[in-house]
């Protein structure tokens, strides 16, 4: 893949992949974007293989990275040279210099890894559609599921509130939108407010506006999201997390129809619809006193409960294949990526404690990391490819993927590749701690009995000096 020109218009995102850890960061369209472990970065990557002041990203009408002399390198793919058939590493160290990417392409910040992207757009599923196994940006294939939906479109057609419930990551947010799409109201906004992210104090000059002089830096009047919500659905993310006296307000509001300014007495009438979601028990809530009974009532106008992805395992794989598209697209992957049987008995057999969400981070993150077209444990999180083999469900081979000596040629070319990248990272925080092994396990972020295993398993003759 040639490297892509940035339209100006076009949005795109850094992904970055540290031991479990995976983080979204927006990228602007032209400007310098800081790369380093400091407070002060624009992406702060908190691994101890991470300089400060690691690297930059220029982004513009081409996408550059800068190496800003990072202890542990900065690794670009390297298009310098022709690939040989004997070859299996393609990357190239850049020390203080700057090397031009492509979308898709992965980038190394020490242990870290970073793919530039184009920014995911939201796929919903058509609720009317539901006769089908498959739903644009959504699979449902468990009879629970299934059933889920059809409510979810009945309810979608009335006017009462709805209240979500689910476990992190099972896809609230995205019901609501669907259910949204499908309202009288798909003609007006949605506006979506996680309830758990501000302050109490923020929140309810968010949520209900405030007059000019209203506190301190209120220089003008402004209309609060409920205002800005006219004619369409208001989401109320985690309202679990809201305060006994915001409560009070927000139950005013929901019976009411109409909200108060801050500094305001008079009230503006709003015609929105309430959609509520909670990964809390309020019902024990209520019981501890930390929730409204009556605004409980007033939000559970019709109940949905998402149920857990470990509860529906046969919806992984659908998914695993779903997503692997929408990610392969994302960073413009010019062929079909397919997953080796292994690496789908894995990612079967994980409980997923975070869910979808987490689903979908795993294969965003194997995409990222491979090199060719097929996902191998080796692209996976740790937490999931060093699953013990007794809780692995075996996978019936698919005639759509036979093993072919093509495929076991490409998993012993990755695994060299992963191999190689790896022993000139040790290599090179050995030289620059001489020979400290101590240090250099710091530097890497690791401990030092797993280095001293590494180098043993990666032929790295230890170094002579004692710590």
């Amino acid at each position: 893949m040639e490297p892509a020109s940035v339209a100006p218009h076009t949005r795109y995102q850094l992904v970055v992949f540290w031991r479990d850890e995976m983080r979204v960061f927006d990228l602007p369209p032209g400007g310098e974007v800081r790369i380093g472990r400091a407070d002060d970065n624009d992406v702060r990557i908190e691994d101890a293989s991470v300089s400060r002041h690691h690297a930059l990203l220029r982004m513009g009408e081409k996408v550059l990275v800068e190496d800003l002399g990072g202890a542990n390198g900065t690794f670009v793919h390297d298009r310098s040279r022709p690939r040989s058939a004997q070859e299996t590493l393609d990357v190239k160290q850049l020390v203080r210099q700057s090397a031009e990417i492509a979308i898709g392409d992965s980038i190394g910040f020490g242990a870290a890894n970073a793919v530039v992207r184009h920014t995911p757009a939201l796929e919903l599923p058509d609720l009317d559609a539901i006769t089908g196994s498959t739903l644009p940006g959504i699979v449902v294939s468990d009879l629970s599921m299934r059933t889920l939906y059809e409510q979810a479109l009945r309810a979608a057609k009335a006017s009462i509130s709805i209240l979500v419930l689910g476990e992190t990551g099972v896809g609230k947010e995205v019901l609501a939108r669907a259910i949204h799409l499908h309202s009288p109201r798909a003609k007006g906004p949605f506006m979506g407010i996680n309830c758990a992210a501000l302050t109490e104090s923020l929140l309810e000059s968010e949520l209900f506006g405030n007059e000019k002089g209203a506190f301190t830096g209120a220089l003008q009047a402004r209309a609060g999201l409920f205002e800005a919500s006219e004619g369409g659905t208001v989401f109320l993310d985690e309202v679990g997390e809201l305060a006994l006296s915001t409560q009070a307000k927000l139950l005013r509001v929901i019976e009411e129809r109409a909200v108060m300014r801050l500094g305001s007495n008079r009230t503006r009438p709003i015609d929105v619809r309430f959609v509520a979601a909670t990964n809390r028990n309020l019902e024990a809530d209520i019981e501890n006193g930390r929730f409204r009974t009556d605004l409980y009532f007033r939000l559970n106008g019709f109940t949905i409960s998402i149920p857990p992805l470990r509860e529906r395992p046969a919806e992984v794989e659908l998914l695993v294949r779903s997503f692997l598209v929408s990610a392969g697209r994302e960073l413009e992957r010019s062929e079909p990526l397919t997953v080796s049987e292994r690496a789908l008995e894995l990612l079967c057999a994980h409980a997923w404690p975070g869910n979808v969400r987490e689903l979908r981070n795993a294969v965003e993150r194997a995409v990222a990391l491979c090199t060719g077209n097929t996902i191998l444990p080796e692209h996976l999180p740790p937490a999931i490819r060093t699953a013990p083999k007794a809780r692995v469900s075996p996978v019936a081979p698919r005639s759509s993927e036979p093993a072919t000596s093509l495929q076991a040629d490409h998993a012993v070319a990755v695994q060299a590749e992963l191999k190689l990248q790896e022993r000139s990272r040790i290599v090179e925080a050995l030289r620059l701690e001489g020979g400290n092994q101590t240090k250099a396990a710091t530097r890497l972020g690791i401990s030092r009995r797993t280095l001293v295993t590494r180098l043993a398993e990666l032929d790295v003759p230890r170094p002579r000096k004692r710590d």
